[in-house]
């Protein structure tokens, strides 16, 4: 599984060139082949693909359990995951409107529209804004998320190693890691810790969501979809990703650096 590889490279530092070996990632385009039928190409780091499968399903609302999976193939050669749901699933492709383009899911601007409303479908269906607000007593003190953030940087090898992807992870309210995942793509990696969950059989009911990825509506509508009350990241959160926090009571942290955060929204969870 090739998922990164050495290339030829000029450095200058202090005024001098030099010929070195670096390390670069590969991203790759991954069909997620559902019932037989071409669902998505999702172009991604060739890691954790069974995680990445379950997440995205479960993320978009196709799936609700891995109990909803009846058989997943993954073939490394052709680049494909085969998924074949249970007879109780109605899911028919042809429901989802979706245009060639729709169909891609790259690493840049995160998941095209007609995905975004098919989250915020499911969200509507099982009323995720009351469940995620229903945790409005939550408490959680300061330094485990910042605690969090340093584990989760120290737990990604290849952004360390490359600096070329984005990492993710899901923590316990007392900070003990639950799963960690890397991906090109920072919505990739959220959905690959969310499937690492649902393969654990861990349930989602007191854990955050800690991301290196600017919080943008993608991020958070994956979060909300896991009833996931609480997102914090070392980058910068967007206006998007900030009213949907706001609107589905999702604590919302960015710049979660050393010892200093910024609570976009419902600060009150987080305590000192």
């Amino acid at each position: 599984m090739l998922f990164k590889r050495k290339v030829k490279i000029t450095r200058i530092k202090k005024d001098q060139k030099n010929f070195i070996d670096d390390i670069v990632l590969v991203e790759s385009p991954v069909d997620l082949i559902i019932n037989s039928e071409p669902l998505v190409n999702i172009i991604c780091l060739q890691k954790d693909l069974k995680e990445l499968a379950y997440g995205f399903l479960f993320s978009v609302g196709i799936i609700n359990s891995i109990n909803d999976i009846r058989d997943i193939k993954i073939s490394e050669i052709e680049n494909n995951i085969h998924i074949e749901l249970q007879d109780y699933i109605d899911f028919k492709l042809e429901n989802l409107n979706m245009n060639p383009v729709s169909r891609v899911v790259d690493t840049t601007c995160g998941i095209p529209s007609p995905w975004r409303e098919l989250i915020k479908k499911s969200l509507d269906n099982v009323n995720s804004k009351n469940l995620v607000k229903s945790k409005d007593s939550l408490r959680i003190n300061s330094n485990i998320i910042f605690s969090a953030i340093k584990k989760m940087q120290i737990s990604t090898p290849l952004y360390r190693e490359t600096g070329g992807c984005h990492g993710a992870a899901i923590f316990d309210l007392d900070g003990n890691l639950l799963s960690v995942k890397e991906d090109v793509g920072r919505h990739n990696a959220i959905d690959k810790v969310v499937g690492d969950l649902l393969l654990k059989k861990h349930s989602f009911e007191d854990v955050f969501l800690t991301s290196t990825g600017r919080l943008t509506a993608d991020s958070v509508l994956k979060a909300i979809r896991a009833k996931i009350p609480i997102v914090a990241s070392f980058s910068a959160a967007v206006e998007s990703g900030i009213r949907l926090a706001f609107a589905y009571g999702i604590t919302l942290i960015g710049f979660a650096r050393g010892s200093r955060m910024n609570i976009y929204t419902h600060p009150e969870r987080i305590i000192l």
